[in-house]
């Protein structure tokens, strides 16, 4: 009937329409608010390295950070610096297995528990703004040397925390000079404060060192070697200060030069480090799953045991690296202090302690270096990274 097929007609088309508007409102809506089932919460961008909320961030991180590794092995610093300047009263020690705990022990039993502390205060003056330094500008220097991921590689990672270190020491010299200085002290009674410390750095006016004129039987070539020898010694004492605030720069040119190897070797060993336990193959165990606000292009946060592993094995690789410099350099910046208070240059200073111990005095005190280097740098680049991402950079 023609009703009938019309009315029939009618039903498909409608059907049909019924259909095609089921299938148009399986296409999801927009989320109406952050509370909707749908809706997508965007991962933190990665922050600019060059802006001012950066640079602070990685400072203050990097501050506290070398702070709390400091206070922890603050005892085994004192200890150690003792060993390595060659304190008369500790020099019973340092061929003993068990030197370290005897020295503490003595140091405890003679000043307190407050003589392990010694020159903690100024430590910690120096090295919020040093570790601060540090950790911002291999930040900084580590974005500018490797702008790409093709351009990480080994080479770029060691320039990078060399230089950095160079910068943190530049302008926290002083403040490590007097340190040493208030550590080195171990008369019971009568310790000079702060100030005094200053003060007797300050008037120091230490003598070059006199230099022989060498004699050869031959005459020519004999008095033109004198005569070169006296005017390049002469000249090298008028640049240097005899006074003043050049003292609160005692082996600063060792401490350079240490500071080259050890810096960069550091970075280098525990991004190294960072790299291989981040690998797909241990990553499940390593790695931590990155939270909301992880930024963009970051790699995961390790562990804590992972990260503490990380910094631990770059604290042994670059200790052993730079100590033989580090012992020179605490025996310069102790210059006046002991001995008839001449200014020894790097080799000079090399060679007294090679006449004094042999080749074995530029490793005094490295076991004791271990022990405090170890969990040090362990500690600090910890503090760092975990700093860092409650910081969100």
């Amino acid at each position: 009937m023609p009703g009938q097929a019309s009315r029939l007609e009618g039903v498909a088309v409608a059907q049909q329409a019924s259909v095609h508007t089921h299938r148009k409102k399986k296409t999801p809506e927009p989320a109406l608010c952050p509370t909707d089932d749908d809706a997508v919460i965007p991962r933190r961008k990665q922050k600019n390295r060059q802006s001012w909320d950066y640079i602070w961030r990685s400072g203050v991180a990097g501050g506290l950070a070398g702070c709390a590794a400091k206070t922890l092995v603050a005892p085994l610093d004192r200890v150690k610096i003792l060993f390595q300047a060659g304190s008369p009263q500790f020099i019973r020690y340092q061929n003993s297995w068990f030197g370290t705990g005897a020295a503490m022990r003595d140091i405890y039993l003679n000043e307190g528990a407050i003589g392990l502390f010694k020159g903690h205060s100024a430590t910690l003056i120096r090295i919020f703004p040093y570790a601060g330094i540090k950790f911002l500008a291999y930040e900084q220097i580590r974005g500018l040397v490797i702008s790409r991921k093709d351009h990480e590689t080994p080479f770029r990672r060691l320039i990078s925390g060399s230089l950095a270190g160079v910068t943190s020491v530049f302008f926290t010299y002083p403040l490590e000079v007097i340190r040493v200085r208030m550590a080195f002290e171990t008369k019971a009674h009568g310790h000079s404060n702060l100030a005094a410390i200053c003060r007797q750095i300050y008037r120091e006016n230490p003598t070059a060192a006199t230099v022989a004129p060498r004699t050869h039987n031959s005459s020519g070539g004999s008095s033109a070697y004198s005569a070169v020898r006296r005017f390049t010694t002469n000249t090298a004492n008028a640049l240097t200060p005899a006074g003043g605030t050049g003292n609160f720069y005692r082996g600063f040119s060792s401490t350079l030069l240490g500071m080259l190897p050890y810096a960069g070797m550091s970075f280098l060993t525990h991004d190294t480090a960072g790299d291989l336990l981040r690998l797909p193959a241990v990553a499940k165990y390593t790695t931590l799953k990155p939270g909301v606000n992880h930024p963009l292009g970051k790699p995961a946060p390790l562990r804590s045991w992972a990260e503490l592993c990380a910094g631990g094995v770059a604290g042994l690789v670059s200790q052993t690296v730079s100590y033989p410099l580090e012992v020179i350099r605490r025996r310069m910046q102790v210059g006046g202090a002991v001995g008839d208070g001449r200014r020894l240059k790097i080799a000079e200073t090399a060679k007294t302690i090679f006449q004094e111990r042999g080749f074995r005095g530029f490793w005094v005190g490295l076991t004791i270096g271990y022990i405090k280097v170890v969990p040090m740098v362990a500690v600090s680049f910890y503090t760092y990274e975990r700093l860092k991402l409650a910081l969100g950079i």
